[in-house]
């Protein structure tokens, strides 16, 4: 008579929920250090700091008078090309 002794799944089926619970944890903790806490990730390359466009700074300078009309139209194109609103990388 050939019997094969089987007792369960043994003490390596509490492996695979702990596995499954790293993974989740993981994963929380990336969303919270990246896209929840609004800097939307490794993938915004060009992230505006402190809450303030480029072309917005370039307006308080403006405004302040640290910079004259000429060179705010001068920097304004340029930047107008890279975050303006129908630009492609645009982070305005």
């Amino acid at each position: 008579m050939n019997t094969l002794a089987y007792d369960g799944p043994g003490p390596w089926i509490l492996f695979f929920p702990l596995i499954w619970a790293a993974v989740i944890f993981g994963g929380v903790t990336l969303l919270r250090r990246t896209v929840w806490r609004g800097r939307g990730g490794p993938w915004r390359a060009h992230a505006v700091h402190d809450g303030q466009s480029p072309i917005a700074v370039l307006g308080r300078r403006f405004a302040a008078g640290e910079i004259d009309e000429d060179e705010y139209w001068r920097r304004l194109s340029v930047l107008d090309e890279q975050f303006g609103p129908h630009s492609k990388r645009g982070a305005a």
